[in-house]
């Protein structure tokens, strides 16, 4: 990063697909004139699923390698797994800000009256140490239930390119966190992935008594934080919406990026 960022240095954003759109787009209201660059790893996703020295090594790479050449002003790893994993690693290696999505335990601690509080996320995330530390400092005189649903990231994915989220899906999900010893005083839940916030709508009508919290905004407020008193372009800035091959998980339609300000795609 140049000691002073010029108006086009971009915040980079990197996730295993489309799950940190939930967090770009709260930081593109804060921050209309940010110029963008998004890196969708579809070649890795799922993250969740895989071992710990496999997202640390996947994600310090491709960061690194973004990192010189777009000169970024800072970096955002919008993703639960690849954060609570790989983000002290990413900071000892790359000479910018990094920005971390960790599991919003704190504000669902803080707005449980119940004291009894979920945490959905991936595999990987839910059994991250960060997290027991989290639950310790923030959440001590709570209940925290765990649970994995790896299959809403696939359900969250689909819904971005325009295809048809099962109910069942939900249901399923929310029935592994609801189902355990206590749930049934279970208030509030941590949405601990990026893409499940992309599935507020299913989840919030699946379990309407339930409030679901991610901490989409308080990153955003942290990059705004971050970048005061910097430079911005004077006009409303695109993005570039880059992407490493998946036969698995294509590209969204250029609509569909279109509505998340990207002017530009290119592959990795």
């Amino acid at each position: 990063m140049r000691a002073s960022p010029d108006p086009e240095d971009p915040i980079l954003f990197l996730d295993s697909g489309l799950g940190g759109f939930s967090v770009l787009e709260p930081t593109r209201k804060l921050l209309p004139h940010a110029p963008i660059i998004y890196a969708a790893d579809f070649e890795g996703i799922p993250y969740g699923e895989k071992s710990e020295i496999e997202v640390a090594t996947r994600v310090c790479a491709l960061l690194g390698m973004l990192a010189e050449r777009f000169c970024p002003r800072l970096a955002v790893i919008a993703c639960n797994t690849a954060s609570t994993i790989a983000l002290s690693h990413v900071r000892g290696v790359l000479n910018l800000p990094v920005v971390g999505t960790v599991p919003a335990i704190k504000p669902a601690a803080e707005n449980s009256r119940s004291r009894v509080i979920g945490v959905l996320g991936t595999a990987a995330t839910i059994r991250q140490p960060y997290v027991d530390r989290l639950v310790t400092e923030f959440a001590a005189d709570c209940a925290v239930l765990r649970h994995a649903a790896p299959e809403l990231v696939a359900a969250a994915e689909a819904k971005l390119r325009g295809g048809f989220v099962d109910p069942a899906i939900i249901k399923a999900a929310l029935g592994g966190l609801m189902g355990q010893v206590g749930a049934e005083n279970l208030d509030t839940v941590v949405l601990a992935c990026t893409h499940f916030p992309l599935l507020i709508d299913e989840l919030a009508t699946a379990t309407p008594h339930v409030r679901f919290i991610d901490g989409s905004a308080g990153i955003a407020r942290r990059i705004v934080a971050l970048t005061t008193g910097q430079p911005w372009p004077d006009v409303p800035q695109g993005g570039m919406f880059l992407y490493t091959h998946s036969d698995h998980y294509p590209p969204p339609q250029n609509a569909v990026l279109a509505g998340f300000g990207f002017t530009a795609r290119a592959t990795l």
